[in-house]
């Protein structure tokens, strides 16, 4: 089989094609101060390892003209600010390309100590867990179908769930813990068909042509953002070109997408894209029971109104429709997966306004945003719809976002100052009705609507000052939030929320980094607005009001090592420890909310209280290649534990307790514009929860339910076997005087390891009648078995997409 794709690519190489070797390339754009916005005359900007550059002129403007189309590092440098490396910037044929380069100054003169620029990020509020993952890192990433959901699980102490998701789980964290920003903008989930509750997803809606890079902090967050425990992705998204229209199409392994960029007008650039998956299509194809599409767009304009104000206009959005293939229900597996699967229609989207002023030593973000998200989702039993009476479950949920901050960053006398306030006002409504099996066996139906109006505030600063000529750099920081759902959380001084950071340069190339903060995050609006009304009276209240439910804590302790090498790569050793308190516990199970979210559909929408305590710590180790000589690569391990208190407050494994993580990323760039990479990955199962066999045998229970019930008291105790896999990418690419092509074959899982998941129980199956077979020794029971579950199949795919 991988044979004959082999041979598919090479027939589609020899078409003919003939390789444009005109140097026709320019990089072009301007060098400035990001806080003042004022040009930087007579920098520097080289292509790294070269002689070949330009001197910027007194407007700060700068063009490396005559060069072949590929990739470049790009080191811009002035006396008296720090040096700048951007890597692997990708310069096409058909179009010059526009990059701005900021210069952060030295705060003191250097004298007799030589601190060398660390080409990888580090700020002076977040010296530790914080990465930089570069656009064309996320393109290339084999098996990432171009997705940085997938590109960031190659980084320590991030772990995934072992299916057909993004669920991004960090340092033991639930996927419910991290927060999303683009050009400083947030966004509530970067995934199609999200978990309400959580933020996974099985695909990610940001289209990578879009990024300029990321910053990605597993800890040390700015003071600037908050309701995080676990992770904060900052997206940077690249600005339209000046100079003329263009755009690329792509055809990629589940979706085909366009994407459009240029002026609008004097000192107004856009870029703009749409996506629409043709994955349901090869799911019918293969006879796959579940039929998932999905659209999505994004945009963003920018509008540099003159030296001292800038004004950002972004919007992102996806539309997504979750059906079943009713046809494909030839084995059991296909029919337990119809009988148990709903039917689902999503859309969500953020609108936002950036607005940007410049002073002297300063600037001021206004920054507006909307947000929205709709979820329904209908299960008839047996997939009947013909009758009102086969409806188990029929949810709708609405939650609507109105988001305010100010923001100003300042530098003076060497220090570095960021203060802030924030309002929003956010909206949620649930109507939902519901027949389900409780753990004792017992069935309930839920039946309720529930709609309230949320304020929410908070205000936050954040100082900073380098000492000892830059060696030593210190940062502290504070935040405080509430809202008015209750008195418990209405005081923000309740969730005063310190933190403080050191880093000290051993020497030029060896430096100590620490951080320690509390962190606060508000339970989901599924837990907030979650009624009862068991009694059927129309008199439901806020349960878990009542239950003082209050913001989830986090105490993180961070402290590594990093050494630079003098040829664009790192290593960083770090340690780390989370301490959770006042998570939400359920109340029908005694489970903690922290163990739940890597599935689809909805989690939080019961009755809690906040009094669950986890803990999670481990070691990570990094070794990171830049492109350096036609190399790159990634060798990452994390060892790491993650811990809940269980119902009778003993710590046992956590759902995302991968006690061991190993990613192995390389590439080699080839002449002629061939490339390949590879992508190997190891982890160790994360824990599960084996079934009540006997509760979930009984009739009543299983003829509701249709699925088993998790034996709780053996909360999280069995474990299967470690998984890996590789997969391996391979890139041609042709310029051209006015386009470009780009053929790409990606093949994940080539060895076709098989993933062994958690069994599944169902009734046996009488193979004449199709009705489950009873336990002859109680016939109020199901004769019970085990399916194996394995997840792995060797999927190659074949990528086209050309650029004009």
């Amino acid at each position: 089989m991988f044979q004959k794709y082999i041979f598919v690519v090479s027939l589609l190489l020899s078409f003919g094609l003939q390789l444009c070797l005109a140097q026709d390339g320019v990089i072009k754009g301007r060098v400035y101060d990001p806080i003042s916005n004022e040009s930087i005359p007579f920098a520097n900007v080289v292509i790294q390892g070269t002689n070949t550059g330009a001197t910027t002129d007194i407007d700060g403007n700068y063009a490396i003209e005559n060069l072949e189309a590929g990739l470049y590092n790009i080191q811009t440098s002035y006396v008296g600010y720090k040096t700048n490396v951007i890597f692997e910037v990708e310069i096409l044929n058909p179009r010059p390309v526009i990059l701005n380069i900021t210069l952060e100054p030295n705060s003191e003169v250097l004298e007799a100590v030589e601190v060398k620029a660390d080409p990888f990020s580090k700020t002076e509020e977040s010296p530790v867990s914080l990465r930089s993952i570069g656009v064309n890192e996320i393109k290339r990433n084999p098996g990432g179908g171009r997705d940085i959901s997938k590109a960031v699980q190659v980084l320590p102490g991030v772990a995934t769930t072992p299916s057909f998701r993004n669920d991004i789980l960090i340092r033991g964290g639930a996927p419910s813990e991290n927060r999303f920003y683009i050009d400083g903008i947030e966004v509530p989930t970067i995934n199609h068909f999200s978990t309400q509750g959580a933020s996974g997803g099985p695909v990610g809606m940001i289209n990578v042509n879009f990024v300029k890079d990321v910053d990605f902090y597993s800890g040390a967050f700015p003071a600037n953002r908050g309701n995080s425990l676990s992770s904060v992705f900052d997206f940077k998204f690249m600005e339209g070109n000046t100079d003329k229209l263009g755009g690329n199409f792509v055809v990629g392994s589940s979706d085909v997408g366009l994407s459009l960029e240029g002026p609008l007008g004097k000192n107004v650039n856009f870029v703009a894209s749409v996506r629409r998956s043709y994955l349901q299509f090869l799911f019918e194809a293969i006879g796959l029971p579940f039929l998932p599409t999905y659209n999505d767009f994004q945009y963003k304009v920018k509008w540099n109104i003159d030296p001292k104000n800038q004004l950002t206009i972004l919007g992102i959005g996806a539309i997504d429709d979750f059906e079943l293939n009713l046809e494909a229900n030839e084995d059991e597996l296909q029919r337990y997966i119809l009988e148990n699967l709903p039917v689902n229609n999503q859309w969500n989207y953020t609108q936002g306004f950036k607005y940007t002023h410049f002073a002297s030593n300063n600037y001021t973000n206004f920054i507006f945003s909307r947000s929205m998200l709709n979820n329904q989702t209908i299960k008839y039993d047996g997939n009947d719809e013909s009758s009102e009476e086969n409806l188990l479950l029929d949810y709708l949920s609405v939650e609507a976002e109105n988001k305010f901050r100010i923001e100003n960053v300042a530098r003076f006398n060497g220090f570095k100052l960021t203060t802030g306030i924030n309002y929003e006002y956010a909206k949620y409504s649930n109507d939902t009705y519901a027949k389900i099996s409780l753990a004792n066996g017992q069935s309930a139906t839920i039946n309720y609507n529930s709609k309230f109006g949320l304020n929410k505030y908070g205000l936050f600063a954040q100082g900073s000052k380098s000492l000892l000529s830059d060696r030593l750099t210190l940062s502290a920081g504070l935040r405080m939030d509430g809202n008015d759902y209750s008195n418990d959380m209405s005081n923000p001084l309740q969730q005063f929320s310190p933190r403080v950071s050191a880093a000290f340069a051993l020497t030029p190339r060896i430096g100590l980094n620490f951080n320690t903060g509390i962190y606060y995050q508000l339970p989901p609006y599924t837990v907030l607005g979650y009624k009862d009304d068991t009694n059927g009276d129309g008199e439901a209240e806020f349960v878990n009001k009542d239950n003082d439910l209050t913001y989830i804590r986090c105490q993180h302790l961070v402290g590594g090592l990093d050494f630079n090498t003098a040829s664009n790569s790192k290593i960083t050793v770090e340690g780390f420890l989370k301490l959770y308190s006042d998570y939400p516990l359920t109340l029908r199970d005694s489970i903690s909310l922290a163990n739940l979210g890597g599935d689809f559909g909805v989690i939080g929408d019961e009755p809690v209280a906040s009094i669950s305590e986890g803990r999670a710590y481990g070691l990570e180790l990094l070794f990171q290649q830049k492109l350096f000589k036609g190399f790159y690569g990634i060798a990452a391990y994390t060892l790491s534990w993650s811990e809940f208190k269980d119902k009778n407050g003993e710590y046992v494994p956590s759902s995302w307790d991968t006690r061991h993580i190993f990613n192995l990323v390389a590439g080699k760039r080839f002449k002629r514009n061939w490339e390949i990479g590879l992508n190997w990955r190891f982890n160790t199962g994360v824990p599960y929860t084996p079934y009540d066999v006997s509760t979930s045998a009984l009739k009543n229970v299983w003829d509701v339910t249709g699925q088993a019930l998790p034996n709780y008291n053996l909360l999280n105790s069995e474990r299967p076997g470690a998984n890996h896999e590789m997969d391996i990418r391979v890139d041609k690419k042709w310029f051209f005087k006015k386009w470009s092509l780009n053929l790409f074959l990606d093949v994940e899982n080539v060895y076709g390891f098989n993933t062994e998941l958690q069994p599944i129980l169902l009734p046996e199956t009488d193979e004449a009648t199709g009705t489950f077979i009873t336990d002859p020794n109680d016939a109020s029971r199901y004769q019970m078995k085990e399916l194996e579950n394995l997840s792995g199949l060797t999927t190659p795919s074949i990528g086209i997409i050309v650029e004009w």
